[in-house]
């Protein structure tokens, strides 16, 4: 396998993890292959990614560690379709708004459906149903690391990598598309367009800094990123765009798995409560500071 083909398909190197680099892509660029020669295209894949998602959930619910390690894999499984679908967009060219939004819908409800799974498994073995709260704060916390860290890793994009490479999205400019779509043909494309934008606007309510930021460049550089702001911008934000990378799904699936050993599976909403929102005030700190000393430089850029 051609390393560099492969690389062709990642977002960037550096907003990738470990896992992914070195597993999740090279076995999601094959299968983005195979499916190219089929003529199989994303939406097929993240929905198929979609089932295996929800059907790692089911098995985490039965309280026997040889099934719940099945469901890790299964959930593996689910994850190189995740990686596949983006990577076949970007082999065929084929990356579009509504691609994006179906990735985002298809996750959360995999993510839902394990928690669901995880509370039933806790109720129906005899324990409490406080649980139930436990989880709702689970799956709260979840759904603001997961839009924090994907809100960076967008930004690191936009700034390190340029516009061409980014899926950097306003909620303004989604506003306008949604409000111009009309409803007659485009309902299901319209109802997700308008989920979308609701997590869109949600990411710049939580790091407003960053919103603003992007609104100062959309303005002053309105054909693209300068080389003296990307470089800037680079070594600002690696640090924090590393430190999201925690809070993506590898990290969780490793979680799990030694969660399960234990056979203390609601330990889960445990860590998502406590130290995964211990790195989420660490990421929206730091991202604060390195947005606000890069528009300070947008504000008074270096002269020619």
């Amino acid at each position: 396998m051609d390393a560099t083909t492969v690389e062709a398909t990642y977002k960037t190197r550096e907003v990738e993890g470990i896992a992914d680099i070195y597993f999740y892509r090279k076995v999601g660029f094959w299968l983005a292959q195979r499916f190219a020669e089929r003529n199989i295209g994303p939406a097929a894949v993240t929905l198929l990614g979609g089932v295996f998602g929800l059907a790692a959930g089911h098995l985490y619910f039965y309280p026997f560690l040889a099934v719940n390690l099945a469901g890790l894999v299964v959930h593996m499984i689910a994850n190189a379709l995740d990686n596949a679908d983006g990577q076949l967009a970007r082999l065929t060219n084929q990356q579009s708004h509504s691609g994006r939004i179906l990735d985002s819908v298809v996750d959360h409800i995999v993510w839902f459906g394990i928690y669901v799974h995880l509370t039933l498994r806790h109720v129906v073995g005899g324990g409490s149903s406080w649980v139930w709260l436990l989880a709702f704060l689970a799956i709260i916390s979840h759904g603001a690391q997961a839009a924090a860290a994907d809100y960076c890793r967008s930004a690191y994009l936009y700034f390190v990598r340029g516009r061409a490479r980014a899926d950097f999205d306003s909620a303004a400019v989604l506003q306008q598309k949604f409000g111009a779509m009309p409803w007659s043909g485009h309902v299901m494309e319209k109802l997700m367009l308008f989920f979308y934008m609701r997590g869109i606007y949600q990411q710049e309510k939580m790091m407003s800094h960053l919103a603003r930021l992007h609104e100062a460049c959309e303005r002053a550089f309105p054909r693209e990123i300068p080389n003296w702001l990307q470089s800037r911008y680079d070594s600002l934000a690696r640090g924090v765009v590393r430190s999201g990378g925690w809070l993506m799904s590898n990290t969780r699936m490793v979680a799990l798995f030694f969660l399960f050993l234990m056979g203390w599976p609601t330990g889960f909403f445990w860590l998502e409560i406590t130290l995964f929102n211990v790195v989420l005030a660490y990421v929206l700190v730091r991202q604060r500071e390195v947005s606000e000393t890069a528009l300070e430089l947008v504000q008074h850029p270096p002269p020619a």
